[in-house]
């Protein structure tokens, strides 16, 4: 069970790093997804009663999270500027 939570802890802190060299400022969206998706499983993994409605109130808050994070990172990266070339 610990391991699940720390997994899912360290997949929640690197969402916001992932995606990036695809598409750029694309960290909140990634974030977001990766988040719920965490937030979801370590929801559903507490407790022993009402997991659904668990792992549903850890996908909104991971989702939230995640975005945030995510946020973060696309304002801090500069924004990407064309130098010509081949299109």
């Amino acid at each position: 069970m610990k391991y699940l939570i720390w997994t899912a802890g360290a997949l929640f802190a690197l969402a916001g790093c992932s995606g990036n060299e695809i598409a750029p400022n694309n960290a909140t969206q990634t974030g977001a997804a990766v988040g719920a998706l965490s937030g979801a499983v370590i929801g559903y993994n507490t407790g022993h009663h009402h997991k659904g409605e668990k792992a549903a109130i850890g996908a909104l808050l991971g989702a939230a999270a995640g975005a945030a994070v995510g946020n973060a990172v696309d304002n801090s990266q500069p924004e990407v500027v064309e130098t010509g070339g081949w299109h």
